[in-house]
Formats: C-alpha cells, sequence, structure tokens
C-alpha cells in the first residue's frame, strides 16, 4: 500500500509540475507559412524547448567562443532547395525550433557580421539538429 501511495504521489507532483514546465515555452511565430520558436534563455526554457524540439522537424543551436557559451540575436535565413525564402529571423535565445516540410535547405546564421551556412536535408520522420558555432565570443 505504501509503495502504491508513494507512486501516487510522485505521479501527481509530475503531473503538477509539466503545466509550469510546458508554461516557459516562447510563443510560436510564423513567416511565410512556416512556424518557429526562438529561446532557450535559461534553463528551464532551455529544457523545455529541448523537450519540445521532438515535434519540431528542424533545430538550430547558437554558441561562440573557447567555452561555446550559447549566443541569441543571431539573424537566421532559410531557403529551400529553389532558393525560395522559408524563414528569414532573428533568434531571441540560443535554440531555434522551425517546423519545415521535408526536403533540403540553406541555412545561413549570421552574428556580428560573420556568416556561417549549412546544407541540411531535413527528413518527413525524426528531428535534424544543427549547430552553429563561432570561434570568438
Amino acid at each position: 500500500m505504501k509503495a502504491a501511495l508513494r507512486s501516487f504521489a510522485g505521479a501527481l507532483a509530475l503531473a503538477l509540475a509539466f503545466p509550469l514546465f510546458a508554461a516557459t515555452l516562447p510563443q510560436p511565430k510564423t513567416e511565410h507559412g512556416v512556424t518557429y520558436l526562438s529561446g532557450g534563455i535559461g534553463r528551464d526554457e532551455a529544457s523545455a524547448m529541448k523537450a519540445e524540439a521532438k515535434s519540431y522537424p528542424l533545430s538550430l543551436v547558437f554558441s561562440a567562443g573557447k567555452k561555446a557559451e550559447y549566443v541569441a540575436g543571431v539573424s537566421v535565413d532559410v531557403k529551400d532547395r529553389a532558393g525560395k525564402a522559408m524563414l528569414d529571423a532573428v533568434s531571441d535565445g540560443p535554440i531555434m525550433l522551425i517546423k519545415v516540410p521535408a526536403g533540403k535547405y540553406r541555412i545561413v546564421a549570421t552574428r556580428h557580421g560573420k556568416a556561417l551556412q549549412r546544407m541540411v536535408l531535413v527528413k518527413a520522420k525524426g528531428d535534424r539538429q544543427v549547430s552553429f558555432h563561432w570561434p570568438k565570443a
């Protein structure tokens, strides 16, 4: 009986904590019909975004410097294979989650005038994480 009560108490604590955890997500935005989230400032929001990444086929992570510290304020330009603009936004944090259809994309992330480019294949199932790291903070 005690084990069942402990299990119930644990499940209840988890259920009560979940809405607080989910509440730390930033609001989704839409551009060119593409929905995205940008944020990840602070431990709670970063954890919430990492958990939410399973719902987005493409996630970007931005860092800089020798210690690979997370950075925000990165300009992000995503174009499809034909060169059509899918997203042109500035990150509000070190993590950006993007809902794009399966396909090949060119992503250019720019920080302090220094652009990094990646060609990315996003599959219909699963998620694709791409890291952008600038050597100098």
